[in-house]
Parts: C-alpha cells; sequence; structure tokens
C-alpha cells in the first residue's frame, strides 16, 4: 500500500491504496464518486473522462498513485459552475444524452471545448468529441447542445 495525497473536487483526500489502482475504481469504490463511469476501460470510450490539474484524462488508465500532490475534478466538483449548469440544461433540451452513460464524459469533454473555444463550429465541437464513444444519440442532438450551450455561456457574458 501506498500513502496518497491528493485534492478531489476542492476536498484534501489522503488514503493508502494498492500500486495498481486505476484512479477510477479509486474515484468510484473510496470517494464514492460514480459520475466517472467505466466503459471500456482502455481508455477508449471517454466515459472515465475527469481532469487532472485541469487537463482532460482517461480515469481507468491512470494509476490513483500517480495522482499524488494532483488536483483532481470529476463530473461531480462542479456544483455552481456556469458553463456546466448551461452544458446539463442543453443535453437536456436538446436530447443529447439517451442512456445517460457516455453523459458525464460528454459533458466534461465538452466544457473543456467551449474553454478553448467559446463559439466553436460543429466541425470544432466533433472533432472535440472524437475520443467519446455514445451508442444512443447518433451525436446530432449532442454537437447542437454543445453549441446551445455555447450560445448560452455568449449571452450571459455580454449581458454582465
Amino acid at each position: 500500500m501506498t500513502r496518497i495525497r491528493l485534492r478531489v473536487n476542492g476536498k484534501i483526500a489522503v488514503d493508502d491504496v494498492p500500486a495498481r489502482l486505476s484512479l477510477a475504481d479509486y474515484l468510484r469504490e473510496r470517494r464514492n464518486l460514480t459520475g466517472t463511469h467505466l466503459g471500456c476501460e482502455h481508455g477508449v470510450c471517454g466515459a472515465c473522462t475527469i481532469l487532472i490539474d485541469g487537463e482532460p484524462a482517461r480515469a481507468c488508465l491512470t494509476f490513483a498513485i500517480a495522482c499524488d500532490g494532483r488536483e483532481i475534478r470529476t463530473i461531480e466538483g462542479f456544483d455552481g459552475d456556469p458553463a456546466m449548469a448551461a452544458l446539463r440544461q442543453a443535453f437536456h433540451q436538446h436530447h443529447g444524452l439517451q442512456c445517460g452513460f457516455c453523459t458525464p464524459g460528454m459533458i466534461m469533454a465538452s466544457a473543456q471545448i467551449l474553454q478553448r473555444n467559446p463559439d466553436p463550429t460543429d466541425e470544432e465541437i466533433r472533432h472535440g468529441l472524437e475520443g467519446n464513444l455514445c451508442r444512443c444519440t447518433g451525436y446530432q442532438n449532442i454537437v447542437q447542445a454543445v453549441q446551445c450551450a455555447a450560445k448560452k455561456m455568449k449571452s450571459k457574458s455580454v449581458a454582465r
């Protein structure tokens, strides 16, 4: 067992973990943050997308001990975040989710798209979502949801 200390969604967490425990399993089993979904466990589907030090990463491919001293943010760590609120509402309005399994990873990836470019084209959104798989929606509704959220965020920043 190795002792790790990390910040998860703004709170310090200290735990003894086995060397080969994935960050996804750590978050789900030790921190009870079940929004980090496990799909393929090979880093292909994007369902386990989280932020490590502000950058998107696949929690299924990352060992928990590799995150010692780092900042981890999961889908649960965005309460009060206006961009995430806009994305959640837009995904709901535009039917950008069906079974919901890919939704946390899609929303995390979408937030990164909007952070990099607040006015993305459909092509830029599709490119930004390439690493996230959905078996239900056909992606068009997800692209529309991201466009809708971008417009909401733009109108709020103009209104300020």
